[in-house]
């Protein structure tokens, strides 16, 4: 009888990055990913077609997905804190796909979208992000450029930018000016999605 796959839990994770094999992180970026992208793309036959964006050849597809398994078995996860490889099994990422939702809600009320998967062909509109995502912006600007995105109606979601200063001071990693600023650019995205009439805008 075959063995039921048992899921990863967070205390395997932790365990396993405290654990997991050795390994100087430019080795893991500039060694082991490239080296094992360069065989498993000569493994599995992989040739993209420039022209084509998303691949709709069910074979590419297919091969693309078990590469991808492959990579992820072979070269596991690296941990910066601890220096090592979290490595899971192929049991163990096949039944996380399994077990994965297949929708979830995002947002509150009326402004509220459900993200589900979609295959290449579906016909189905994605879900569009807007902001500067991640992009640094000032303390004058920060409300008046998130409301912009927020009031498009194209829009679905705000994926938020950083305070380049918080008080007129750097917010420097780890420190408590860090901690005001990550609450503050929370506080101001909302206030910028009540403004656009978008309460409950999932952020």
């Amino acid at each position: 009888m075959e063995a039921i796959a048992k899921g990863v839990t967070v205390f395997d994770v932790y365990d396993r990055a405290k654990t997991g094999p050795k390994m100087e992180e430019k080795d893991w970026d500039f060694k082991l990913i490239p080296q094992t992208a360069k065989a498993l793309k000569k493994k599995y036959g992989i040739k993209m077609d420039k022209n084509t964006i998303i691949p709709e050849d069910k074979e590419l597809i297919d091969n693309l997905f078990n590469a991808g398994v492959d990579m992820l078995v072979d070269c596991g996860v690296y941990c910066i804190d601890t220096g090592r490889v979290i490595k899971y099994s192929r049991d163990e990422v096949l039944h996380a796909i399994k077990s994965a939702p297949d929708h979830f809600r995002y947002g509150e009320d009326k402004e509220a979208i459900n993200v589900v998967p979609r295959p290449f062909n579906s016909t189905k509109a994605p879900v569009i992000q807007g902001g500067p995502t991640g992009s640094p912006c000032s303390e004058e600007m920060f409300m008046t450029i998130h409301q912009s995105y927020a009031q498009e109606p194209i829009i679905d979601t705000i994926v938020d930018g950083v305070l380049q200063t918080i008080m007129g001071k750097d917010p420097v990693p780890g420190s408590p000016w860090e901690i005001m600023a990550v609450r503050s650019e929370a506080l101001q995205v909302r206030e910028a999605q009540m403004r656009a009439g978008r309460k409950g805008m999932g952020l």
